[in-house]
């Protein structure tokens, strides 16, 4: 016999808590979904029941007792029934995703290839599968298997044909000291003050990720203003994440125990400064600004002599904007090419100025202009 989904009672508040970050909703995710607008959420963030029951009971060498998940929301009488909630529960997200939405679904062996295999029949587009390694696993007591020392996200659009899915690629590279982000991840468990206690001092939730995985989530692949759809709550690590980062956030829970751990952590988030947060704008959605804008509005004056970093080469700059080198005049770009015997050059990044404190790339001074122009517009 299959176990029920259902979670909280129809007599339970639906709406467990609404601000403006967000609202946690109690009772079945499949249910509550199916009551929301479609094509209404920005990033779907899944951490489903792994189906992991342990096959009796487990001690570490010490003969303690290991406390695993044995809770009755993991526990499904069979794959078939696993597999049939699976697919319910994706198509109800893919509903309420936008065209341009992606879906993480995070689970282990037990799980995530039959999640997976559900996914592309479904008609989502797998984009990335990311490995979580974490830096302190639990080891494995019997010694019979390797360690379990990672699990897997998959990471995927609604379908094929999605091509303006956000992914904040250039911000993720500047914050790796400009080398991309590779799929697989060392971070450590969720433990310390981070980790939720009920008044006995054990841990709440059996399965609680660390923020830092959520972060780079979210950081990865939503903006700022963006609705952040959790159909697995728990105790909230999604929504306190995404409230911190400036997202709203859409929470599902069918235990009130949870979901009202839930609401008291996120209440005591505070949203970082907007600053911090605002969109990396990446060279192509900057607006464009000519080279000779930055001679019309006084950043360089005509008849600047232009050099490359390491002063081989100089060009003057003429008050049309062109640049003249040993007769020939043309664009940055152009001229850059010549000096250098090539077929293209990023002229921004070639030529310098000298300013008193050294060297400046002319692209620092695009900037600039960009920044004065956005400052403006406010």
């Amino acid at each position: 016999m299959g176990v029920s989904r259902r979670g909280a009672s129809e007599r339970a508040p639906r709406s467990f808590q609404q601000t403006e970050a967000g609202r946690i909703l109690v009772g079945d995710c499949i249910v509550e979904m199916a009551r929301l607008p479609p094509a209404s959420v920005d990033l779907v963030f899944a951490d489903p029941p792994y189906n992991l029951q342990l096959r009796g009971d487990l001690k570490r060498p010490d003969d303690s007792h290991v406390d695993a998940v044995d809770d009755e929301w993991d526990r499904f009488a069979s794959f078939e029934h696993y597999d049939a909630f699976t697919r319910a529960w994706l198509i109800a997200c893919r509903r309420l995703m936008k065209p341009t939405a992606t879906l993480w679904v995070i689970g282990s062996y037990h799980n995530i290839f039959r999640v997976g295999a559900i996914m592309q029949d479904l008609g989502f587009w797998i984009l990335n599968d990311v490995i979580w390694r974490k830096a302190n696993p639990m080891p494995n007591f019997r010694g019979r298997r390797f360690t379990n020392a990672h699990e897997t996200l998959i990471w995927a659009a609604r379908d094929s044909a999605a091509k303006k899915y956000t992914f904040n690629y250039e911000a993720l590279k500047a914050g790796n000291d400009d080398v991309q982000v590779r799929s697989d991840w060392l971070i450590p468990l969720c433990t310390g003050e981070e980790r939720l206690k009920d008044d006995s001092g054990k841990k709440l939730h059996p399965t609680q990720k660390p923020e830092a995985l959520l972060a780079r989530v979210i950081l990865a692949s939503s903006r700022p203003g963006d609705v952040v759809l959790d159909p697995f709550f728990g105790v909230g690590t999604s929504g306190a994440v995404a409230k911190r980062l400036g997202r709203r956030f859409i929470g599902i829970e069918r235990d009130p125990v949870y979901a009202a751990a839930a609401e008291r952590r996120i209440a005591a988030v505070e949203p970082l400064p907007e600053p911090t947060l605002a969109s990396f704008i990446t060279a192509r959605e900057a607006p464009r600004i000519p080279f000779a804008a930055l001679v019309e509005c006084g950043l360089i004056e005509a008849g600047t002599r232009l050099v490359d970093a390491r002063r081989r080469y100089a060009a003057l700059v003429r008050p049309d904007g062109a640049i003249s080198l040993g007769g020939v005049v043309g664009s940055i770009h152009r001229i850059g090419a010549l000096a250098q015997g090539l077929e293209a050059c990023n002229g921004w990044t070639f030529w310098h100025v000298e300013t008193p404190k050294g060297l400046t790339s002319i692209d620092t001074l695009r900037a600039q202009m960009r920044a004065e122009m956005a400052i403006a517009a406010e």
